[in-house]
């Protein structure tokens, strides 16, 4: 059959609210840089525009041959072997985004998605066609499903009236200030739009949300939201970060075996609840400095962009100031902390740390025959909040930006135990502190709790647990776990384990 017929009777076989989202998946706002192919045209035209018309001429004409072009780009692209292009970049989320809305044409050349795939370096896991669906895009397109067409209306008259934002802006006037987003499609159409004007204006961005939250909040509740939703459960969606979607991210799991008993129990561990919560995971035993520097170069290759977080564990021995390496040699931890926040392919993305090791030689040691033999190897503030608001600076959207980051920011480092003390093992499953976390996670993987959540229950259980050192002295103590963290948005552990599906995977 024709190409030419073929696309024209796949694009028919597709609903209007299926290709207002294949347009939004397809039209990703990050993506990732440097890349062989990429420049800094402005993609204005290409991004907005037919959304724009699509809108105000309730014609899908403009997305259809945006679409088309995209087939034709791919049947037309010859994969080369080792240069990443954008075109490859493209391919994948065209791909991956069609997937996911049931979508996928069926004269779309698989054996080319393998191919990029294999350039990409991936694994078998990682061919999974939900690691290359944007999470953040999924997060805003379930705000989309839960407002009715008369609450994007009532946004985009929201974001017309901040004449600063909009100043200048053609595509704003070709929409007008009126819209009827009943049609099917053009409520979709619509909230793409804002959601992509406002991240090329710098306003919003996959952490940084507070500017489309004030255009929800400003929507009427009783004619904005779907059965069932609030404008409260709509706007606090978009306060997690988003990693619902399998898998929940990366795990790299560090662990020094000699001279520690349970090590193994403790990367037997780690991997299990990483697996469990829908984690890729690579393991590194007995790590050294080289180790460690190959794992950072690692990490900067293209294909970690495609993950939604970074979870680190690193156990080993340790003092006040580093870690023992499996050759005997220290690294400052502070170091270690610093250097892999910085990594561009988590940039924006939540990156946790659990550093298991001691910190010191100190015990909060417990005295008593008791403890011997013991061890486990209102309206008022209303009133009140209203006065100070009413004191507080008017913080304007000219003296907010979001364009630059420090790099600890979206990291949480949870230590196993305060500064200058012991952190206690049991031989035979290594560190106690590894053991709680492990059970506590496992345990509200199905119950929405965040990480932070969790870590304040095992600050709790690990307090409560006596333990006795090694030594002839059988001091009994307690040790105290901690954690800093620069988050920015709530990170939920996801409420479904999402194991990987090989039949939605491309051919190898």
């Amino acid at each position: 059959m024709d190409e030419v017929i073929q696309v024209t009777q796949w694009l028919s076989s597709i609903t209007p609210r299926k290709k207002a989202k294949l347009f939004f998946f397809t039209t990703h706002a990050d993506a990732p840089s440097p890349m062989v192919g990429s420049n800094d045209v402005d993609t204005h035209e290409e991004t907005q525009l037919p959304l724009a018309t699509t809108v105000a001429l309730h014609n899908f004409k403009n997305i259809d041959e945006f679409l088309k072009k995209k087939v034709n780009t791919f049947s037309c692209y010859n994969v080369i072997e080792n240069e990443i292009t954008k075109t490859d970049y493209e391919y994948l989320r065209f791909y991956s985004a069609c997937k996911y809305l049931d979508v996928v044409p069926p004269f779309l050349d698989l054996e080319k998605i393998s191919a990029i795939q294999n350039k990409f370096e991936m694994t078998e896991e990682e061919r999974d066609y939900r690691l290359l669906l944007d999470s953040a895009d999924l997060v805003l397109e379930q705000v989309c499903d839960s407002l009715k067409p008369a609450g994007v209306s009532q946004m985009w008259t929201a974001l017309r009236k901040d004449r600063n934002l909009i100043r200048g802006v053609k595509t704003i006037d070709i929409i007008g200030f009126f819209v009827d987003p009943n049609p099917t499609g053009i409520k979709e159409c619509l909230f793409f739009f804002i959601v992509r004007f406002l991240q090329k204006a710098d306003k919003i961005n996959r952490v940084n949300t507070d500017r489309l939250e004030r255009l929800i909040a400003q929507c009427d509740e009783s004619s904005s939201c779907e059965e069932g939703k609030t404008i409260d459960f709509i706007i606090d969606s978009l306060r997690f970060y988003p990693t619902e979607l399998y898998p929940f991210g990366f795990c790299l799991i560090m662990c020094v075996i000699e001279g520690r008993d349970g090590a193994m129990q403790e990367i037997e561990q780690t991997m299990e609840i990483s697996r469990h919560l829908g984690m890729i995971t690579h393991t590194e035993k007995n790590p050294t400095k080289e180790t460690i520097e190959l794992v950072k170069k690692e990490l900067m290759k293209p294909k970690y962009q495609f993950y939604s977080s970074f979870t680190c564990w690193f156990m080993s021995h340790g003092d006040s100031n580093s870690m023992v390496l499996a050759d005997g040699e220290t690294i400052e931890r502070e170091w270690f902390l610093t250097s892999f926040p910085d990594i561009s392919t988590f940039q924006l993305k939540p990156k946790v740390f659990f550093m298991v090791s001691c910190r010191g030689a100190n015990k909060f040691s417990l005295k008593g025959d008791e403890f011997e033999g013991q061890s486990a190897t209102c309206d008022y503030y209303d009133i009140g909040s209203a006065l100070i608001r009413n004191r507080m600076l008017d913080i304007t959207d000219s003296v907010r930006d979001i364009s630059y980051v420090q790099p600890m920011m979206d990291t949480l480092v949870a230590y196993s135990t305060i500064l200058d003390h012991l952190s206690g093992r049991a031989n035979t499953h290594g560190s106690i502190y590894v053991d709680r976390a492990c059970v506590l996670m496992s345990e509200n993987i199905s119950r929405g709790r965040s990480l932070t959540e969790i870590l304040e229950h095992l600050s709790q259980d690990l307090h409560e647990i006596l333990q006795e050192t090694m030594d002839e002295d059988r001091i009994v103590y307690k040790q105290a776990c901690h954690y800093d963290t620069f988050l920015r948005k709530t990170l939920k552990l996801p409420y479904t384990r999402h194991p990987k599906e090989d039949v939605h995977s491309a051919p190898q």
